[in-house]
């Protein structure tokens, strides 16, 4: 796995729920924000991605919540892919205050869509490594 990228982010008012803390929804963007960061840092915009006629697709997402946010709160929300053989990846996210606090974990499953076949293609690290201009941001 590749040492987590992060971004920080500010929970917003707006963000919270009835009791006052980050609604859950909310976690699934904050993570959608870093993982589009990360390729964005390592030289991959959006545009160029859907260019090369592919696009990242969530299979399957779990969140673990450890401890709540609240408004004001400043997060750090990491980013790490994990490679193994076949057609589908996966991200560790972990959602931690600025304490050191972890207030929730996120693992998702993905992989790249061939737009035009609309099937996962085999190897999607070797995309990633062919678009990136600092393929080490995903630990390639």
């Amino acid at each position: 796995m590749s040492e987590p990228f992060s971004v920080p982010v500010t929970v917003r008012g707006y963000e919270t729920d009835v009791q006052g803390h980050l609604n859950q929804s909310v976690y699934l963007n904050y993570a959608e924000h870093a993982r589009w960061s990360l390729l964005e840092a390592a030289g991959i915009s959006q545009s160029a991605l859907i260019g090369s006629g592919m696009g990242p697709v969530a299979l399957e997402t779990t969140i673990r919540y450890e401890r709540e946010l609240l408004a004001g709160d400043e997060v750090e929300v990491t980013c790490a892919f994990a490679w193994g053989e076949g057609k589908t990846f996966r991200i560790e996210q972990t959602v931690r205050k600025t304490d050191g606090t972890v207030a929730a974990e996120i693992t998702a499953v993905g992989g790249l869509l061939d737009l035009k076949a609309r099937k996962l293609v085999a190897g999607p690290q070797e995309h990633f490594r062919k678009l990136a201009s600092d393929p080490g941001l995903f630990g390639l």
